[in-house]
């Protein structure tokens, strides 16, 4: 399970004189979900692209499965199926007729065309619906078709590009269980997705990638640790607590949300933290309504490494790379330590 089964070095392209990719570093294990993060125009569907053969990278290598795009670019479709933002199926046709179509041009013996679409109908939950017109199907139906047909010639490697984009909260959790099921099974799996919690519930390595190359690499845990630790929030039942609150020295300097009569503060220990500032409250007669412990997100790492907004960051932090995607020393520094 620790074979790699895509590897990216030194990944460039260009278009005229826009350098859209400037040196991607990537690996990703068997059976590992890896999700590609970052903003619009940051190149990520030209990784995509370049990937799935649809695109000549300008310098660099890549190889999927050991084939490489360039020079190998049948044996690399051989072993990839790439699911886009938007189901691909043809709504006058039946959810099985689709599966079978795409069978058939997968060139599938005739006798396990069949068997292959029940089979993929069953793990998708369509079995139900298989007689019935894909124009009937609601969108999260018609996502995991469109999931069920790229598997249908069983790839080694599946790229999902933005897979959830405009589904319910709903549909969305159940394509995330599917998703996971395949990367039990063995598949590899490259995610790009704009929804953060995508990445923190599916992706066992996440590269956040930022003005065409790698800011950082980890799992969700160790790229929330680039940014500043656990905060306190203390909310108050009136501002007369609020504003006598600011007397006690463990809040000098917090952060303040009138609005919500609240006040924030980083706390290297939340617990101790929350037990000193109880008592503290108590012993003046503070009207405490509640407090709570607030952990860095995947938007605060986002923010704070493709320059999109303001995010609290540990002065000096740096996420090590994941075992797998160690990458080798340049004369250039890494885009993590450009961080510091």
């Amino acid at each position: 399970m620790n074979d790699p089964m895509i590897e990216v070095r030194g990944l460039r392209k260009s278009y005229g004189r826009t350098a859209v990719l400037r040196g991607v570093d990537l690996s990703v294990r068997r059976g590992e979900i890896f999700a590609l993060l970052g903003p619009n125009g940051a190149g990520k569907t030209t990784t995509v692209n370049i990937l799935t053969t649809l695109v000549q990278p300008d310098g660099g290598t890549a190889t999927i499965a050991g084939a490489d795009v360039v020079r190998q670019p049948a044996a690399v479709r051989r072993s990839i199926a790439l699911t886009g933002q938007y189901a691909s199926v043809d709504e006058f046709q039946t959810g099985e007729e689709n599966l079978v179509m795409m069978a058939d041009l997968a060139h599938l013996p005739k006798r396990a065309v069949r068997r292959r679409a029940q089979e993929l109908l069953e793990r998708f939950d369509l079995a139900d619906a298989a007689g019935r017109k894909v124009g009937t199907y609601s969108g999260g139906m018609r996502r995991r078709l469109d999931l069920a047909i790229s598997l249908v010639a069983d790839p080694a490697v599946l790229v999902l590009d933005e897979p959830t984009t405009g589904l319910d909260p709903a549909s969305r959790s159940q394509l995330w269980d599917v998703v996971r099921g395949l990367a039990a099974d063995g598949t590899t799996i490259l995610l790009t997705t704009q929804y953060l919690e995508e990445a923190d519930r599916l992706a066992d390595t996440i590269a956040v990638l930022s003005d065409g190359q790698i800011a950082a690499r980890g799992t969700a845990t160790e790229l929330k640790a680039l940014v500043a630790g656990d905060h306190v929030r203390v909310s108050f039942e009136d501002a007369d607590s609020l504003a006598a609150a600011r007397g006690l020295d463990l809040l000098a300097g917090a952060e303040e949300d009138a609005k919500e009569l609240a006040l924030s503060f980083p706390a290297a220990e939340p617990v101790r933290a929350i037990r000193d500032v109880l008592e503290r409250a108590e012993a003046r007669g503070l009207a405490v309504a509640g407090v709570s412990v607030v952990k860095p997100t995947l938007d605060d790492v986002f923010l704070a490494l493709t320059g999109s907004g303001a995010a609290r960051r540990a002065p000096g932090s740096t996420v090590p790379d994941h075992p797998a995607t160690a990458r080798p020393a340049t004369d250039r520094p890494a885009p993590e330590e450009a961080l510091r």
